[in-house]
């Protein structure tokens, strides 16, 4: 009986009309895990639609684990950015329920980009996977160890939900 409901409760989600992007107005709320080359931490994040297939938004990661060799205060372990994407899940036609964005970010760390894609299982919730790349850093020098955080290649993978 237990597995016949569970089929039964998986196999409803197929029929979900779920919305990864609904164009302007749209909000989303974003948690999840940022893991990069010498530290792990928290992601969090926010985007509002502002046209069929723009939004702009805040992201926020703070370094929870950092390797002990890497002397890294608050101000090494934290990033805060604002961001523009570009939803293009209705653009190429892969279903309401995912979304690809691509995007442009600029933070406390540096000028960089993304590549994004969001799936719903349901009206409210979803998952979301991140890659982050640096452009321009901000420091033009030689970057210390702690100044290496969120100056690389990051990834972020979590929760989205619908608000």
């Amino acid at each position: 009986m237990k597995k016949l409901i569970l089929g039964i409760a998986l196999l409803s989600v197929l029929f979900v009309d779920a919305q990864a992007y609904i164009g302007k107005n749209d909000n989303k709320f974003q948690v999840g895990l940022n893991a990069q080359e010498n530290g792990t931490g928290i992601n969090v994040g926010y985007d509002y639609g502002i046209g069929d297939n723009i939004s702009v938004g805040l992201n926020a990661t703070y370094l929870l684990g950092v390797e002990e060799l890497i002397n890294a205060d608050f101000g090494d372990r934290v990033d805060l950015r604002v961001r523009f994407n570009a939803n293009l899940g209705n653009v190429i036609n892969v279903g309401d329920n995912f979304d690809v964005y691509p995007g442009l970010s600029l933070g406390l760390k540096n000028f960089g980009g993304h590549l994004g894609a969001r799936y719903f299982f349901t009206e409210g919730f979803g998952v979301y996977a991140e890659l982050n790349a640096p452009f321009a850093k901000y420091d033009s020098g030689t970057l210390t160890a702690a100044e290496t955080l969120h100056n690389q290649f990051t990834f972020n993978i979590g929760a989205s939900f619908n608000l």
